[in-house]
């Protein structure tokens, strides 16, 4: 089992920069971040592997960074440039190596245009 608590969120107006962190109770392959709008399936945002390998969704592609401090098990998204259209819940994802996943409780970011 992995527990994950997530801090940051928040309401921030169109251009600005907002920094989500996630804490797992133990070291886990891979985590992340996805997001679910109202209407909307939950979707990609970004994710990093233990090795610093990262993936993420076109449409935040250069204005958000993942980064990982497997120390503490501890994953970072950095927002910057947000959009009103990035405004949704944004989950904390950790992936097992043989592909179990863990989900956190979920944080709001509304972006005012």
């Amino acid at each position: 089992q992995v527990q994950l608590v997530e801090s940051g969120g928040g309401l921030v107006q169109a251009g600005g920069s907002l920094r989500l962190s996630c804490a797992a109770s133990r070291s886990i392959f891979a985590m992340g971040w996805y997001r679910q709008a109202p209407g909307n399936q939950r979707e990609l945002v970004a994710t990093i592997t233990n090795g610093g390998r990262t993936n993420y969704a076109d449409s935040v592609k250069g204005r958000f960074t993942i980064s990982r401090d497997n120390v503490k098990n501890t994953v970072y998204l950095q927002m910057n440039g947000l959009k009103p259209e990035d405004t949704a819940v944004y989950y904390c994802n950790s992936r097992t190596n043989w592909g179990k996943d863990y989900w956190g409780q979920g944080t709001q970011v509304t972006v005012s245009s």
